[in-house]
Order: structure tokens, then sequence, then C-alpha cells
């Protein structure tokens, strides 16, 4: 296989509805008949992505935001986040009465319950079981990701006091915390290291902040039309918005699909 097309999923594969709109499904099961290896990259964790990794039958993924890659079902990287700015984190966020949220491969734990910001982000994934609550979760388990509860008008307060990890916003309430270069785009190249491939061998999609550094990085990169200004401005191709076929034009553009 010397061909990997990714797939951001929120906002690239998924629309508003969380759901895949048939032309971008048959456009992405048409490419993977012609030979091309079909992979995802979210900022999702694997257990969050699993209903569309299981729609499309999809076996290679870069989730966290590239702290976490599986190339057919195989790990390939993990990265954790230190568990010193852990704790600094979890104590900081919890003198601010502003929750966290810890993330492995498997399992998703807050620090704090019933809290409006932690509900309302995470409904907008369609995810509507609150996390179970354990404030020391990340002592006895690996991190790959944390979310931090804070409006965007507070983040700095964050930017300023942790230098050391990478914050990312994905939602008005919540940003990902990632460890230092924490990226997609490292994500993908151990996906393409390991396929023996090289970055411009790659084709991305995607629509929000977090994929900026990978459609910086691959060789092809498309932004969907619904994606942010600054997604745009990076991305060597801009395709119609998610509902109104932008992954289908796309790809039969690139010709990778009649």
């Amino acid at each position: 296989m010397d061909k990997i097309i990714f797939f951001d999923i929120d906002g690239t594969l998924y629309n508003d509805e969380k759901k895949i709109p048939q032309s971008a499904k048959e456009a992405v099961l048409a490419a993977r008949r012609n030979g091309y290896e079909i992979a995802i990259a979210t900022g999702r964790s694997p257990f969050m992505a699993k209903p569309i990794l299981e729609e499309l039958d999809i076996h290679t993924y870069v989730t966290f935001n590239g702290q976490y890659v599986v190339y057919q079902d195989e790990v390939i990287y993990a990265n954790e986040i230190d568990k010193e700015s852990l704790a600094k984190i979890a104590e900081f966020s919890a003198s601010r009465d502003e929750p966290v949220v810890f993330l492995d491969d498997k399992h998703m734990v807050a620090t704090a319950p019933a809290h409006h910001m932690v509900s309302d982000s995470l409904a907008t994934l369609m995810h509507h079981d609150y996390p179970k609550i354990d404030a020391t979760y990340y002592m006895q388990n690996p991190v790959y990701q944390t979310l931090a509860f804070v409006t965007e008008q507070d983040e700095p307060l964050y930017r300023e006091k942790f230098p050391n990890v990478r914050l990312v916003r994905w939602h008005p309430y919540s940003c990902d915390i990632l460890p230092l270069g924490g990226s997609k785009a490292l994500g993908i190249e151990k996906v393409l290291e390991k396929m023996g491939l090289t970055m411009e061998d790659a084709i991305a999609f995607g629509d929000g902040l977090n994929d900026i550094e990978m459609l910086t990085a691959v060789g092809t990169s498309v932004a969907m039309g619904n994606a942010e200004d600054e997604v745009k401005a990076v991305a060597k191709y801009v395709t119609d918005h998610i509902d109104q076929d932008g992954i289908a034009k796309m790809l039969r553009e690139l010709k990778i699909i009649d």
C-alpha cells in the first residue's frame, strides 16, 4: 500500500448530526476499492471513534490528536502526559472550580461531578453519559489527553501557568491538553514510518484548529468548506461543505475516484 488518506471525524466525515453523509461514505469506500488505505486522524479517543471505525471498517487511526496511534489494529505509538503536569493542572483547575477530564484508550474520568461545561461540550460529540468521577485517576493510569473546561477568555491563564503542555480549543467551554509537541501530524508520521512512506505520500482532510499541523505537513491537504478560516488558509485545496458532498467532490477532483 503506497497511498493513504487520513480523515478527521467531526466536521469532516461527521456532519452536525454526527452522521456520515451518504455521498461521503460511498466516496471513501470507492477510494479504498481503488487501492487507498483509509485512516482516521481525530482528537477523539479510540472508544469515542469506535462507531465510525466500525461503520467504515477502518483499522488504522490516529487518536487523541496524535497521542495514541494504531496501524492495522496494532498500537504503534502511545504518548502519555506526565503525571507531575497532570497533578498541577488538576490542582489549578480545582482551585478555579473548573473540572478536568482524563482520557486513556478505554475510559473518560472527570475530577468533579455534574458540571454543565462538561455535559454541554461532550453533548456536541453525541456523548451524553457523564464521565465517572475519580480525581486521582491519573496517578494509577496512563493519560493521553486531558480536557480542560475553561472559557476562551480565561484560556491564557492556563497557557501561562502550564507552558510545558499544549492547549487546543475544540469547544467554547473546552480545550484539549496534549504533551508539548503533540499533534495529528506527529501521529500521522508514525503511521507513515510503519508503512515506509513519507509525508509527501499522504492526503488529509480536516476542518478544525487541531487539523492545522496535519494539513501543513502532508503532501495533499484538503480543508472542508465548513472549516475554520485559519484551516482553509493552510490547506492546498478547499472543498465544499460536508453536507454539500465536499468529500466526494474533492476525491473526484484529485482523481482518486471516478
